[in-house]
């Protein structure tokens, strides 16, 4: 696989790509990633049109759950959404929030920032920004959110420890997080990890299931639940373009699971809160 800078600048071509395309083209290939199957499949993302606050210029099809839903918005809450793409959830997060509260999208492909804020401006949606930034660096001042979500994002991100610190780091003391996400349970075949289409696509990045929860337990959050998971299936047609016929076989006989889960975590309120990460405590 490529080092770390080359993975991200390859997730960067590849969805500055996908701002331009439609969401029929998108969920017709795992996660946006390009390779494409032969039927129309939506692979990872969930039914978002019953939400008050969608907008179907904002849905491109590329997440993997509804991390929104379940976040639990209230009024006047400054809520921050990482790899806010189109703008989908973040409309959505501005439907719970209200006009006395604010959203902020972060994403560091500039195409997708436009996109964004041309679907802002068509809302006339003025206390909702988008902002060019790094997951590992989030470009924001410390404590300032109520609520973080992410939509089949952080499998993307190389260093997810980094990612959940920043998450730690821009809440404030009591605010809370609802994050969807791809895990594992289960090894992928090498032709698999090591396909940059499939990094992009949201599986060759996915994490064990176990050693996701771990980070997020190791960087100070507490009440981590999983508020939903489903199986991901991947289909035969898009499987070929990596396997053999035989390789194939060989992987859904191995007990592999792909899964998209949506994990909640609260930032404690006391300043005697675990230490948010191996040696961070003085």
């Amino acid at each position: 696989m490529k080092d770390q800078d080359q993975i991200k600048e390859m997730v960067k071509q590849q969805y500055a790509a996908i701002a331009l395309q439609d969401k029929d083209q998108n969920q017709s290939s795992c996660c946006g990633s390009g390779c494409c199957s032969t039927e129309v499949y939506t692979i990872m993302s969930d039914d978002y049109t019953q939400l008050e606050g969608y907008n179907a210029d904002a849905d491109l099809g590329l997440g993997c759950g509804l991390p929104t839903q379940f976040a639990k918005i209230k009024k006047g809450d400054v809520v921050v959404d990482l790899g806010s793409g189109a703008g989908n959830d973040c409309f959505v997060a501005r439907a719970e929030t209200g006009e006395t509260g604010k959203v902020i999208g972060i994403d560091f492909t500039p195409a997708m920032i436009s996109k964004a804020r041309e679907n802002a401006e068509k809302l006339g949606l003025h206390n909702v920004e988008f902002r060019l930034g790094d997951i590992e660096s989030i470009p924001m001042t410390s404590n300032m959110a109520d609520v973080v979500v992410s939509n089949c994002v952080l499998n993307l991100v190389p260093d997810k420890n980094a990612a959940f610190k920043e998450v730690f780091r821009i809440l404030k003391p009591g605010g809370h997080f609802s994050i969807s996400d791809v895990v594992l349970e289960g090894q992928l075949p090498d032709a698999i990890k090591n396909a940059a289409e499939m990094y992009a696509g949201c599986v060759a990045g996915a994490l064990q299931k176990e050693i996701y929860l771990e980070i997020i337990q190791l960087n100070g959050f507490e009440h981590i639940t999983l508020q939903k998971e489903k199986p991901i299936v991947i289909p035969d047609d898009i499987l070929q373009n990596y396997l053999s016929a035989e390789e194939i076989a060989q992987y859904k006989q191995s007990g592999t699971g792909i899964y998209s889960i949506t994990v909640f975590g609260e930032k404690p309120v006391s300043e005697n809160a675990p230490c948010c990460a191996p040696g961070c405590c003085s």
